[in-house]
C-alpha cells in the first residue's frame, strides 16, 4: 500500500522543494496530493511560490516581484510518473483525479486547486462558477479531442507544436482537434504551460485531468533487489568492514 503527502503550496515547492524533485525523480510509491492556494495560509497571508507576480500581501505590500512556480510543470521537469490537476470544488473530478493517483504505481503528483476563504477567497472561482467554467477550464481525457465551451462548440487544434483556440463550425470538425494522449511526454508539458505562455496569441483554458502518466520501476523495488542481488553473493563480515584494511598492532 502506497504511501499519501497531503502538503500546500508553500511547504512542497519552497520549504520542501528539494524534497519534492527528488521524490518524484526516485519514483518512490507515494501519492503526493499538492494544495495549491496561490497563498501562505496557515502562517496567515505572506505570498507564496505559486502566488502571481505583484501579489499584495502582509508580506509584499507593495506587490510581489517573484515568478510564480507551475507545480504541473515543476513535476513534469522532475520526471514524475504520474502528473494531474483538479480542483476542490469539482468533487466528482476531484474523487477520479485522486482514484487514478491511488491506482498509479510510483510517485504521483495531483495539484489540487483550494480556495482560501480568508486570504486568497475566489483565486480559482473563473474555475469553478458554473458561469464560467465551461469557458475557462478544459477537461482531459485520454484518447479524447481537446473541446469545451458552454455549448462544446470550441477546441484545441495543434498547429506544428503550437496549440491554438478554434471553433467547432462547417471548416472545422473534432477530427481536426487535438488528441488528448496521456503517454506523450512533450506534448504533456505543452499542456502544462498552455495557459502561461505569453507567446500564445489566443486566451486558452486551463487543463484539469491526467497531464502524463508513464510506467518506471520503483526506487525502494530496485533498492530491495540491489540488496537481494549482493546478499546472493554471500553475506559479509560487518567485524571485517568495520576494521578495514588499514590496522595497526600496539605494541607495549
Amino acid at each position: 500500500m502506497s504511501l499519501w503527502i497531503v502538503t500546500g503550496d508553500g511547504d512542497s515547492l519552497s520549504i520542501g522543494g528539494n524534497h519534492t524533485i527528488h521524490l518524484l525523480r526516485r519514483n518512490f510509491d507515494v501519492n503526493v496530493l499538492l494544495f495549491n492556494n496561490e497563498i501562505y495560509g496557515l502562517t496567515k497571508g505572506q505570498y507564496s511560490p505559486t502566488s502571481e507576480q505583484r501579489k499584495i500581501t502582509k508580506s509584499s505590500p507593495v506587490g510581489s516581484i517573484d515568478h510564480p512556480f507551475n507545480p504541473a510543470a515543476l513535476a513534469l521537469g522532475a520526471d514524475a510518473t504520474f502528473v494531474a490537476r483538479t480542483m476542490d470544488r469539482d468533487p466528482k473530478h476531484l474523487q477520479e483525479m485522486l482514484l487514478r493517483s491511488a491506482h498509479h504505481k510510483g510517485s504521483s503528483f495531483l495539484e489540487i486547486y483550494q480556495n482560501c476563504n480568508i486570504f486568497n477567497d475566489g483565486a480559482f472561482e473563473i474555475f469553478t462558477d458554473k458561469k464560467t467554467k465551461s469557458e475557462e477550464a478544459i477537461f482531459l481525457v485520454h484518447d479524447q479531442p481537446l473541446i469545451f465551451g458552454a455549448e462544446k462548440n470550441k477546441g484545441i487544434r495543434l498547429n506544428g507544436l503550437k496549440p491554438e483556440v478554434v471553433e467547432l463550425d462547417g471548416n472545422v470538425s473534432e477530427n481536426d482537434l487535438w488528441i488528448h494522449d496521456e503517454k506523450d511526454f512533450y506534448k504533456a508539458q505543452i499542456l502544462t504551460r498552455m495557459y502561461d505562455d505569453p507567446k500564445l496569441s489566443h486566451h486558452f483554458p486551463r487543463p484539469f485531468g491526467v497531464f502524463y502518466e508513464t510506467e518506471r520501476p520503483c526506487y525502494e523495488n530496485i533498492m530491495h533487489q540491489q540488496i537481494n542481488d549482493a546478499q546472493s553473493k554471500g553475506l559479509g563480515d560487518l567485524d571485517k568492514l568495520l576494521r578495514g584494511r588499514e590496522v595497526w598492532t600496539i605494541l607495549e
